[in-house]
Protein backbone atom coordinates (compact mmCIF):
# COMPACT_ATOMS: atom_id res chain seq x y z
CA UNK A 1 0.00 0.00 0.00
CA UNK A 2 1.09 3.49 -0.80
CA UNK A 3 -0.33 6.69 0.75
CA UNK A 4 -0.79 10.32 0.35
CA UNK A 5 -1.69 12.81 2.96
CA UNK A 6 -2.37 16.55 1.58
CA UNK A 7 -2.82 19.04 4.01
CA UNK A 8 -5.26 21.95 2.54
CA UNK A 9 -4.81 24.73 4.48
CA UNK A 10 -7.87 27.19 2.81
CA UNK A 11 -9.91 23.81 1.51
CA UNK A 12 -13.87 24.54 2.12
CA UNK A 13 -15.63 22.15 4.71
CA UNK A 14 -18.72 23.41 3.95
CA UNK A 15 -20.26 22.64 -0.01
CA UNK A 16 -21.10 25.83 -1.13
CA UNK A 17 -18.57 26.99 -3.32
CA UNK A 18 -18.54 27.11 -7.13
CA UNK A 19 -17.05 25.13 -9.34
CA UNK A 20 -16.41 27.35 -11.93
CA UNK A 21 -13.99 29.00 -9.74
CA UNK A 22 -11.81 26.34 -8.07
CA UNK A 23 -8.43 28.32 -7.56
CA UNK A 24 -10.29 31.68 -6.30
CA UNK A 25 -13.48 30.36 -4.50
CA UNK A 26 -12.91 26.88 -3.09
CA UNK A 27 -9.54 27.52 -1.67
CA UNK A 28 -6.81 26.17 -4.02
CA UNK A 29 -9.48 23.12 -4.82
CA UNK A 30 -7.71 22.68 -7.93
CA UNK A 31 -4.87 21.77 -6.99
CA UNK A 32 -6.28 19.72 -4.32
CA UNK A 33 -8.47 17.73 -7.10
CA UNK A 34 -5.37 17.11 -9.35
CA UNK A 35 -4.03 15.95 -6.46
CA UNK A 36 -6.29 13.33 -5.84
CA UNK A 37 -6.48 12.56 -9.57
CA UNK A 38 -2.72 12.11 -9.55
CA UNK A 39 -2.68 10.22 -6.95
CA UNK A 40 -5.52 7.32 -7.44
CA UNK A 41 -5.81 7.63 -11.86
CA UNK A 42 -3.05 6.20 -13.84
CA UNK A 43 -4.02 5.50 -18.00
CA UNK A 44 -7.68 3.63 -18.44
CA UNK A 45 -7.43 2.77 -14.87
CA UNK A 46 -7.89 3.02 -10.70
CA UNK A 47 -4.39 2.29 -8.55
CA UNK A 48 -6.27 0.17 -6.32
CA UNK A 49 -2.96 0.10 -3.99
CA UNK A 50 -3.21 3.72 -3.03
CA UNK A 51 -5.06 5.35 -0.07
CA UNK A 52 -5.12 8.94 -0.05
CA UNK A 53 -6.04 11.17 2.69
CA UNK A 54 -7.49 15.31 1.98
CA UNK A 55 -7.70 16.97 4.85
CA UNK A 56 -9.58 19.81 4.82
CA UNK A 57 -8.92 22.91 6.73
CA UNK A 58 -7.91 21.04 9.87
CA UNK A 59 -11.81 19.91 10.09
CA UNK A 60 -12.53 17.31 7.86
CA UNK A 61 -10.36 14.25 6.49
CA UNK A 62 -11.60 12.84 3.09
CA UNK A 63 -10.26 9.47 2.57
CA UNK A 64 -9.86 8.10 -1.14
CA UNK A 65 -9.51 4.36 -1.09
CA UNK A 66 -8.56 2.90 -4.82
CA UNK A 67 -9.39 -0.56 -4.03
CA UNK A 68 -13.04 0.56 -3.45
CA UNK A 69 -13.43 3.86 -5.66
CA UNK A 70 -15.82 3.87 -8.40
CA UNK A 71 -16.55 6.56 -11.39
CA UNK A 72 -13.52 8.70 -10.77
CA UNK A 73 -12.64 10.87 -13.84
CA UNK A 74 -9.43 12.90 -14.69
CA UNK A 75 -11.15 16.23 -14.73
CA UNK A 76 -10.19 18.82 -11.75
CA UNK A 77 -14.27 20.20 -11.86
CA UNK A 78 -15.51 16.55 -11.61
CA UNK A 79 -13.11 15.83 -8.88
CA UNK A 80 -14.49 19.16 -6.92
CA UNK A 81 -18.33 17.84 -7.29
CA UNK A 82 -17.20 14.65 -6.10
CA UNK A 83 -15.50 16.63 -2.90
CA UNK A 84 -18.66 18.94 -2.98
CA UNK A 85 -21.02 15.81 -2.87
CA UNK A 86 -19.22 13.97 0.41
CA UNK A 87 -19.16 18.12 2.09
CA UNK A 88 -23.07 17.91 2.08
CA UNK A 89 -23.25 14.91 3.78
CA UNK A 90 -20.65 16.18 6.72
CA UNK A 91 -23.55 15.91 9.13
CA UNK A 92 -23.57 12.05 9.36
CA UNK A 93 -19.94 12.17 10.49
CA UNK A 94 -20.18 12.14 13.91
CA UNK A 95 -17.43 12.63 15.87
CA UNK A 96 -14.03 10.38 14.37
CA UNK A 97 -17.14 8.17 12.97
CA UNK A 98 -16.58 8.53 9.49
CA UNK A 99 -19.44 8.15 6.69
CA UNK A 100 -19.24 6.52 2.98
CA UNK A 101 -20.51 9.40 0.91
CA UNK A 102 -19.60 6.99 -2.27
CA UNK A 103 -17.97 3.58 -2.89
CA UNK A 104 -14.72 4.46 -1.84
CA UNK A 105 -14.93 7.61 -0.19
CA UNK A 106 -15.08 8.74 3.54
CA UNK A 107 -15.55 11.79 5.16
CA UNK A 108 -15.00 12.26 8.66
CA UNK A 109 -14.38 15.06 11.47
CA UNK A 110 -10.62 14.59 11.51
CA UNK A 111 -8.32 17.12 11.91
CA UNK A 112 -3.92 17.45 10.60
CA UNK A 113 -3.03 15.71 14.08
CA UNK A 114 -5.80 12.71 14.32
CA UNK A 115 -5.24 12.29 10.47
CA UNK A 116 -1.57 12.13 10.48
CA UNK A 117 -1.20 10.16 13.70
CA UNK A 118 -4.07 7.36 12.14
CA UNK A 119 -1.67 7.30 8.52
CA UNK A 120 1.35 7.24 10.80
CA UNK A 121 0.10 3.90 12.56
CA UNK A 122 0.20 2.41 8.84
CA UNK A 123 2.82 3.00 7.39
CA UNK A 124 6.42 5.07 7.37
CA UNK A 125 6.12 8.58 7.27
CA UNK A 126 7.98 10.99 4.44
CA UNK A 127 7.29 14.63 4.05
CA UNK A 128 7.98 16.18 0.84
CA UNK A 129 9.85 19.07 1.32
CA UNK A 130 12.39 20.93 -1.07
CA UNK A 131 14.95 20.85 1.71
CA UNK A 132 14.83 17.48 2.51
CA UNK A 133 17.34 14.25 1.49
CA UNK A 134 17.38 13.27 -1.95
CA UNK A 135 14.43 10.52 -2.08
CA UNK A 136 17.04 8.21 -4.48
CA UNK A 137 19.68 8.32 -1.49
CA UNK A 138 17.66 4.98 -0.01
CA UNK A 139 15.01 2.50 -1.00
CA UNK A 140 11.38 2.85 -1.12
CA UNK A 141 10.62 1.86 2.25
CA UNK A 142 7.35 -1.16 2.82
CA UNK A 143 4.35 0.94 3.28
CA UNK A 144 5.06 4.34 2.71
CA UNK A 145 3.02 7.79 3.65
CA UNK A 146 4.26 10.91 1.85
CA UNK A 147 2.24 14.02 3.29
CA UNK A 148 2.33 17.11 1.31
CA UNK A 149 1.22 20.67 1.66
CA UNK A 150 -0.75 22.60 -0.27
CA UNK A 151 0.03 25.78 -2.07
CA UNK A 152 1.00 26.99 1.39
CA UNK A 153 4.01 25.76 3.61
CA UNK A 154 3.73 23.39 6.11
CA UNK A 155 2.51 25.41 10.00
CA UNK A 156 5.32 25.73 12.66
CA UNK A 157 2.70 23.54 14.40
CA UNK A 158 2.13 20.91 11.82
CA UNK A 159 6.22 20.23 11.22
CA UNK A 160 6.52 19.88 15.09
CA UNK A 161 3.73 16.97 14.73
CA UNK A 162 5.73 15.47 12.11
CA UNK A 163 8.89 15.65 14.08
CA UNK A 164 6.79 14.01 16.60
CA UNK A 165 5.96 11.52 14.51
CA UNK A 166 9.35 11.05 12.99
CA UNK A 167 8.83 11.95 9.09
CA UNK A 168 11.98 11.98 7.57
CA UNK A 169 11.93 14.92 4.62
CA UNK A 170 12.38 13.65 1.39
CA UNK A 171 13.23 15.85 -2.07
CA UNK A 172 12.23 14.99 -5.48
CA UNK A 173 14.59 17.32 -6.93
CA UNK A 174 16.06 20.70 -6.63
CA UNK A 175 13.13 22.86 -7.29
CA UNK A 176 9.47 22.77 -5.60
CA UNK A 177 6.94 21.29 -7.66
CA UNK A 178 3.28 21.23 -7.70
CA UNK A 179 1.63 18.66 -5.23
CA UNK A 180 -0.12 16.92 -7.87
CA UNK A 181 3.29 16.46 -10.37
CA UNK A 182 4.52 15.60 -7.03
CA UNK A 183 2.82 13.10 -6.39
CA UNK A 184 3.40 11.51 -10.12
CA UNK A 185 6.59 11.79 -9.58
CA UNK A 186 6.47 9.56 -6.51
CA UNK A 187 4.28 7.25 -7.97
CA UNK A 188 7.23 7.05 -11.21
CA UNK A 189 9.92 6.39 -8.44
CA UNK A 190 8.14 3.72 -6.70
CA UNK A 191 6.75 1.88 -9.84
CA UNK A 192 10.39 1.36 -11.02
CA UNK A 193 11.51 0.58 -7.66
CA UNK A 194 13.53 3.67 -6.64
CA UNK A 195 14.52 3.92 -10.98
CA UNK A 196 15.77 0.56 -10.85
CA UNK A 197 13.38 -1.32 -12.72
CA UNK A 198 11.74 -0.23 -16.14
Amino acid sequence: MRQFVVIGHEAPTTPDFPLDDLPGGAGRLDLLSRSITAALLRSHGLRGDVRFRLILDDEFTLRFEGAKLQGLNPDERSTAARVRSALEQREGAIGHQAVETSPGISLSRRGVEAALRDAAGEGTLLQLHEDGRPIVESAPPEDPVFVLSDHRDFTAEEQALLDELDAERVSLGPNAIHADHAISVVHNYLDTDGYERY
